[in-house]
């Protein structure tokens, strides 16, 4: 198993930044390492997006949680072969929002394809960055 998180304290209400994190056009749009996003962003739902991490490279996922404005998590691949799961949690602090996401991958292919993925740090750092800016200036 691998994790990459990244985590941010957002002046801003939580109801606020979870009206960010699904809006895919925002996101899509708002320098947060999202090239496109298509798709609606709520439970049951399946979206495709692509990363200026891995740009030409579409991802298709799914999103089987999604509790405003507290938790959402998509997932994408194969249960046993390889997969991600990307959780998204808000937590009300008294300055505002406490934002953590975190992606986990897992299966019997991952340590082979990991060597190949590229370092995925600087997105998350990115996407933390974007978010933070864009629900701070609202």
């Amino acid at each position: 198993m691998k994790i990459i998180e990244v985590r941010r304290d957002i002046a801003a209400r939580p109801e606020v930044v979870w009206s960010i994190l699904t809006d895919g056009a925002r996101l899509a749009a708002g320098n947060l390492g999202i090239l496109r996003l298509e798709g609606r962003i709520a439970q049951g739902q399946t979206i495709k997006l692509e990363s200026a991490t891995a740009p030409g490279r579409v991802f298709t996922l799914k999103i089987p949680k999604c509790e405003a404005p507290r938790s959402m998590v998509w997932t994408s691949g194969a249960p046993l072969i390889f997969n991600g799961t990307r959780t998204f949690t808000l937590e009300t602090i008294p300055a505002g929002t406490r934002f953590h996401m975190a992606e986990m991958y897992r299966g019997l292919m991952l340590p082979l394809i990991w060597r190949s993925m590229p370092d995925m740090q600087p997105g998350f750092e990115a996407f933390g960055d974007g978010l933070k800016r864009l629900a701070e200036i609202g």
